[in-house]
């Protein structure tokens, strides 16, 4: 039956005969609900019912822990939005607030007589075409209608990123050397870029080159980072010097001595500077005391390139070029937990602002993975084979997602997604290793630099609250110009 009314017959088509006409057909549902007005049982024997019919009214509402009542003055909201949305789970969309339904045994009512009952709002024999359900529906159990509490939203398309840089410097003398950070970007949206022997700052909101200082013939710069807060930017020179300059009045405050050869990793921890060198040390310095550094960590057995503090300021994560990666706390002098797996340098290190705990790494030419790391249980949780050098990892902090840069052979930029890996967008345009990332401060936006001399500037991420929204670093500035 394919659920159509069969066409009326005609008149000049009945013959007569003899034979009695048939009765008429009852429609099918008239023998799913009986006549009960005509319906008298006898008082002296049981009534059997050809189906079974239950009965709401001698359900053991205890045993699920509800209440006969939807309502309760002396539970809060919350508790009557579950205990409804359980009720009917369990019992179905009608179940709250209505009678039960009326078992046999109860049909005789007063005398047998006056009885109503309500058929159900919905048949019980369906066709296939009234039984589908919306792709993106949400609900375990089964009913038609969206169950109260649970809300039901559609299935999100994948976000599209830019294929195409929204603005280029020209970034003149950018080095390429892959142990060198030389790109950061400040809570104030300044960028600090390390050209030669000078430190530039290109302010993003109006697009304004500042040269900050200029280190000489005999030094170059071989790291930039900002403090976390404030203004206050630290310069690692390839003498082993450490510069500290307050960027609001382009003026020098302090030089930290204590490294023999080139400072080439930075990170900041409120008022505590960490600092990488070729000599193998990371030392720790508090910018507040008087001494150019507190305690000396020692540990790896070839340069420092990597530094990263996690967001809650207890976990120090390092790089080498000795393939290790190793993990810090505040009062240690020797690594409190070793990673051995990586088969090349490790220089990009990312802490996840998403999970506490998770940190991120990639290995060098001849490792080419990004590694997962638990550092809560000392765990190793996933690999991924890129396919080429990693040269940077930067986590979004408004969405689930990662960034990485690459070198050998490709030279890409790739954004994934986290914990599956699944890559959302490739971005190709450097002629050169991608060895310089950041990240602004609003969180939407990346640059990154090669040594082909340029700096680009893509929109990756989503803002907080709308993945729509435009970032307002490059909304008034397109195209190519150069930063000093």
């Amino acid at each position: 039956m394919d659920g159509t009314t069969p066409p009326s017959t005609s008149t000049s088509d009945i013959t007569t005969s003899t034979t009695p006409p048939p009765p008429p057909k009852t429609p099918l549902k008239n023998h799913l609900i009986p006549n009960l007005n005509s319906y008298h049982p006898s008082p002296s024997r049981t009534i059997y019912s050809d189906r079974f019919i239950p009965s709401r009214s001698s359900s053991n509402f205890a045993l699920f822990n509800l209440s006969p009542s939807s309502h309760s003055s002396t539970s809060d909201d919350s508790t009557n939005a579950y205990t409804a949305l359980l009720r009917t789970a369990l019992f179905g969309p009608d179940s709250a607030g209505v009678v039960p339904p009326v078992t046999p045994d109860k049909l005789s009512g007063i005398n047998g007589k006056n009885l109503q009952i309500n058929p159900p709002n919905c048949n019980i024999f369906k066709f296939k075409t009234e039984t589908r359900k919306s792709l993106h529906s949400l609900s375990p159990f089964g009913f038609d209608d969206q169950l109260p509490g649970v809300s039901h939203s559609p299935v999100k398309t994948p976000r599209k990123v830019p294929r195409s840089p929204y603005k280029v410097l020209d970034a003149p003398a950018l080095q390429d050397d892959f142990y060198l950070n030389l790109v950061d970007w400040s809570s104030h949206n300044v960028l600090a870029v390390g050209l030669g022997n000078c430190v530039y700052l290109w302010h993003a909101s109006s697009s304004k080159v500042v040269k900050l200082c200029d280190l000489g013939i005999d030094d170059s710069v071989c790291s930039v980072g900002w403090a976390q807060r404030g203004t206050h930017l630290a310069v690692g020179t390839s003498n082993g010097k450490l510069q500290i300059w307050d960027a609001s009045r382009c003026k020098r405050v302090r030089t930290m001595e204590g490294h023999r050869l080139r400072v080439g990793a930075l990170a900041w921890s409120t008022s505590l500077l960490s600092s990488g060198s070729r000599d193998k040390s990371i030392l720790q310095r508090d910018i507040r005391a008087q001494e150019d550094f507190v305690s000396k960590l020692s540990g790896h057995k070839s340069e420092v390139c990597g530094l990263k503090w996690s967001y809650d300021n207890r976990e120090l994560a390092s790089g080498g070029n000795d393939n290790r990666l190793f993990v810090w706390n505040q009062h240690s002098t020797q690594p409190v937990l070793k990673y051995c797996e990586h088969t090349a340098a490790v220089k990009a290190i990312a802490w996840s602002p998403h999970m506490h705990g998770l940190l991120a790494s990639g290995g060098g030419t001849a490792d080419r993975c990004i590694r997962f790391w638990n550092t809560t249980t000392n765990s190793h949780l996933s690999c991924m084979d890129t396919g080429s050098q990693v040269c940077n990892l930067v986590w979004s902090k408004n969405v689930n997602e990662l960034v990485s840069t690459h070198g050998y052979s490709q030279n890409q930029i790739i954004v994934w997604r986290y914990p599956t890996m699944s890559k959302l967008a490739t971005l190709t345009g450097h002629t050169y290793r991608v060895l310089y990332l950041a990240i602004s401060p609003d969180g939407q936006t990346i640059v990154t630099g090669a040594g082909d001399e340029t700096l680009r500037f893509w929109n990756v991420f989503p803002s907080p609250k709308s993945q729509n929204t435009e970032s307002e670093i490059g909304a008034s500035s397109l195209g190519r110009t150069q930063i000093r």
